[in-house]
């Protein structure tokens, strides 16, 4: 069904044919996920997503196809959930380290250990090489531009005295390594960490984050000499 017919439909037969379709794509998700690309088949898709394999082939055409629309649809949902995240950054902290470790742990939870995150972690693992334009779109619309816009907000930060650091760039990188580095192998094994484990992560990497750009206090002034 293309876009034209799409609009043509009556609101109630829209909303349900988005619904099949999203239905469809993360129905996919689960089984790609699960039995990686070559071991996925439609019948497997349809039969989780409760509909025929001709509906299957009717929005996607085929494997290939459906594989490509589920990595770029969850991979708008993941950008989307970055960026909303990214909108709570403290740019004006009452307590820097208190509202970066809470900003941490937004980024955790609704960026990499929320479902979406699982999903396009697994597969990007698991089909990178077969799909490597793919993933090249997603790394250039999605870490990319996370990098830049959490790197022009602690270039803010710096310049209202927060912090110092030369290159804002290098601290956002940086910073995104330090807030998954206690979850990483957790994530890499497909397990869900706990709230603690997500506070302590985000505790740990924001410490070593200040300990390196943190402001630092003004040397005193040299001791005058003994008479």
């Amino acid at each position: 069904m293309t876009a034209a017919d799409i609009m043509g439909l009556d609101p109630t037969a829209q909303r349900g044919h988005l619904a099949k379709r999203i239905s469809i794509l993360d129905a996919a998700a689960n089984v790609f996920c699960r039995e990686g690309f070559s071991g996925a088949n439609i019948d497997m898709i349809a039969a989780e997503a409760g509909v025929s394999r001709q509906t299957v082939y009717n929005h996607h055409g085929d494997k290939a196809n459906l594989f490509v629309a589920v990595v770029r649809e969850i991979t708008e949902r993941a950008n989307a959930g970055v960026f909303a995240t990214l909108a709570t950054f403290p740019d004006q902290p009452r307590d820097l380290e208190a509202d970066l470790v809470q900003f941490a742990m937004r980024l955790n939870r609704n960026c990499m250990c929320n479902r979406d995150g699982k999903f396009l972690r697994k597969l990007i693992q698991t089909e990178g090489e077969r799909y490597p334009e793919l993933f090249e779109a997603w790394r250039s619309d999605g870490p990319g531009k996370t990098w830049a816009a959490l790197a022009a907000r602690f270039a803010r930060l710096a310049h209202a005295g927060y912090l110092e650091m030369d290159d804002p760039d290098v601290a956002a990188r940086q910073f995104l390594a330090l807030v998954n580095a206690d979850l990483h192998m957790s994530l890499m094994l497909g397990v869900t960490p706990t709230d603690e484990e997500v506070a302590s992560a985000a505790t740990n990497a924001v410490r070593t984050f200040l300990r390196a750009y943190g402001r630092r206090p003004q040397a005193t002034a040299a001791s005058s000499p003994a008479p």
